[in-house]
C-alpha cells in the first residue's frame, strides 16, 4: 500500500466565524480520497475511519487523553458550574458543571493551516 501526501486545504465548517472562507468536508469526501491514494476499497476505508473515530470517543470516554505528535491533543476537561444570563428574559440562571471535549493544536497543523 502506498499513500501519498498532499499539502491539505482548510475545510470543515463553523458558523460562529464569518471570516471563514473554506468548504464542509464530509467523512465520505475524505473516504473516497483516502482510498484512491491507498488503493484500497472505500468500504474498507471507511471502516478504518469509523474504527479510528470509535477508538478515539471510547478512549474520551474513559478519561484519557490522546496525544497525536506534530497534528494535536485531545481530552476531556470539567467546565466549572457559573451563573448566567438568558438573553431574551435577562433571568438568572444556574448552569451546572460539565465535562467538554478540548482539542489543543499540534505544531504541524499549526503551521500547515496558519495559526498563530
Amino acid at each position: 500500500m502506498t499513500v501519498h501526501s498532499e499539502p491539505s486545504a482548510r475545510s470543515g465548517s463553523n458558523s460562529d466565524h464569518d471570516d471563514f472562507d473554506g468548504k464542509t468536508v464530509t467523512k465520505k469526501e475524505l473516504v473516497s480520497r483516502i482510498a484512491d491514494r491507498t488503493g484500497q476499497t472505500k468500504v474498507i476505508t471507511k471502516d478504518i475511519i469509523q474504527m479510528f473515530l470509535d477508538e478515539i470517543i471510547s478512549e474520551l470516554g474513559k478519561g484519557n487523553r490522546l496525544e497525536f505528535r506534530e497534528f494535536g491533543v485531545f481530552e476531556i476537561k470539567q467546565r466549572a458550574a457559573r451563573r448566567a444570563q438568558n438573553p431574551r428574559t435577562l433571568e438568572k440562571v444556574e448552569v451546572p458543571k460539565k465535562k467538554v471535549v478540548k482539542f489543543k493544536v499540534g505544531r504541524m497543523m499549526k503551521e500547515r493551516v496558519g495559526i498563530d
